[in-house]
């Protein structure tokens, strides 16, 4: 099958952007094409039509091709739990829990079977695959248990770029020093080098790039710039490189920043909006005054609770929404909010009963079983009759108390009977009677361009500020235009004629 393979000399050289370019670029000339990870390790997931997770900068890549995630797009998906393990999920679907040396014992074989089964069936329905790697094709005591890498290409007998990011320094060593570890199969894969990340006046490295093909015998195919625009990021490293303060702006959000927090790119649509300051904080800081408190999914709910009350943040959330502060918790959020989690099947290690933040009067269980699915919702807050999609990622349910574990005489008799439901299907969340508190298992909430001004313009009138036109479109389309810009901003520095 015809596949480009795209590697990095390093962890965050700019492989998923670059890809999704690719796959933009090619797209729009006609080609019909796929990404594909073959295994990743991540907790930004996303939840395919057929119920199935990968990662999300898979999705977008899709997305960048004008085609719907497939599950084959990213065949393993691993996402870390805090403890030295992952969570395996392999075609889509949860299939156990191991180190890394049980998963190289266990699921190597398997994983590489399925990969190669979606590589068939990406050849059978696209004209072009654009293979991503991960971290880097060159580190010596992985090398026999790479799925990622060159395994790949050798595979698929792939035209390869290496993608070396300039901007961290040491960009000519991080190139020779790859290419010398390769096998002299692997690096006869490789046709071209990027150098990506680059500040600065270009004849300034020209003398460089010459030494370099000279010395490697592999032409530099491309020297692209700095570019400041959004990119979903793979891992929590992303998140410190992202912007935390606006020229102007009306509203401050605070993120906490969970030590195992996941999917995070739900808040891509708030970090888009001008008037918006979204500001990450780590559970040590101090909370403060924003304008609303977010906690985020988590993958480790249980245990990052639990730094929230060793921190102290948890009774600085707590203090916030008694002053009238407007929370809102999103999957291990929304589990944080309630009156205890229990997880009696030891899901995330240590089996027990754990109190939880007491703003909403719900109790959730936690089950070995994961619900993964698309929903189309309607909504009851903040404004009724919203259409509004997302997906679901959680093990554990969450329920309203019943009447026997309430004492009639506490607040919690009075919040069970105020909570509203957030949507149509009251299992996906429910608000208080004060709309301060809000918790939903729905990620990709703030994609739903009205929704999300609706939510933002009450805020906004706690202000005393005027309220934004709420007829937008989803965030879909922001981000499409986005994928355009970072297809045109690479094309013009990039020749691809020595791969295709």
């Amino acid at each position: 099958m015809k596949a480009i393979m795209v590697v990095g000399t390093t962890s965050h050289a700019g492989k998923s952007l670059i890809t999704a370019s690719l796959c933009r670029i090619l797209s729009r000339r006609g080609w019909r094409v796929a990404p594909f990870k073959a295994q990743n390790m991540a907790l930004n997931s996303y939840v395919t039509p057929t119920g199935g997770e990968i990662g999300y900068a898979q999705a977008v890549q899709a997305w960048a091709s004008g085609v719907t995630p497939w599950v084959e797009m990213n065949p393993i998906l691993l996402k870390p739990q805090g403890d030295m393990t992952s969570q395996v999920i392999i075609k889509g679907k949860a299939v156990g829990v191991a180190g890394a040396a049980e998963y190289y014992e266990q699921y190597f074989d398997i994983g590489w079977q399925a990969v190669e089964e979606s590589l068939q069936r990406l050849s059978e329905e696209f004209d072009l695959v654009v293979c991503e790697g991960a971290g880097s094709p060159a580190e010596i005591n992985l090398k026999h248990r790479d799925m990622a890498n060159m395994r790949v290409a050798k595979h698929l007998n792939a035209a390869t770029m290496l993608v070396v990011d300039i901007d961290r320094g040491g960009a000519f060593a991080h190139v020779v020093g790859t290419l010398e570890l390769l096998e002299p199969e692997e690096r006869a894969l490789i046709k071209g080098v990027v150098i990506n990340k680059f500040r600065g006046q270009r004849s300034l490295l020209d003398s460089g790039i010459t030494w370099l093909e000279k010395r490697t015998g592999i032409p530099v195919v491309g020297v692209i710039p700095w570019i400041d625009n959004a990119f979903p990021a793979e891992d929590s490293l992303g998140l410190f490189d992202r912007r935390t303060t606006k020229n102007q702006s009306d509203l401050t959000i605070a993120v906490i920043r969970l030590p195992r927090i996941s999917n995070f790119t739900d808040f891509d649509p708030l970090e888009a909006e001008p008037s918006v300051t979204v500001k990450y904080l780590s559970p040590k800081d101090t909370l403060g005054h924003p304008d609303a408190v977010i906690i985020p999914g988590s993958k480790t709910t249980i245990a990052d609770l639990l730094v929230l009350q060793k921190t102290g943040m948890a009774q600085a959330i707590q203090n916030y929404a008694a002053a009238g502060g407007t929370i809102l918790g999103i999957c291990g959020g929304f589990q944080m909010l309630g009156k205890f989690l229990a997880d009696p099947e030891g899901v995330e290690g240590e089996t027990g009963r754990f109190k939880g933040l007491e703003l909403l009067p719900v109790k959730t269980v936690l089950t070995a079983q994961k619900i993964a699915r698309q929903r189309l919702v309607t909504s009851n807050y903040p404004q009724s009759g919203l259409p509004v999609t997302g997906y679901e990622i959680h093990q554990g349910r969450t329920r309203l108390l019943e009447s026997e574990e309430i004492n009639p005489a506490s607040a919690y008799a009075q919040k069970q009977s105020s909570c509203k439901p957030l949507f149509d299907d009251p299992n996906l969340g429910i608000v208080d009677a004060n709309q301060s508190v809000i918790g939903t298992y729905l990620h990709g909430i703030f994609d739903n361009g009205p929704w999300r001004r609706s939510w933002l313009n009450n805020l906004r009138q706690q202000r005393g500020l005027p309220s934004l036109a709420t007829g937008v479109a989803n965030y879909r389309e922001q981000r499409e235009a986005v994928l355009d810009l970072l297809a045109d901003a690479i094309m013009a520095h990039l020749d691809l004629n020595l791969f295709l």
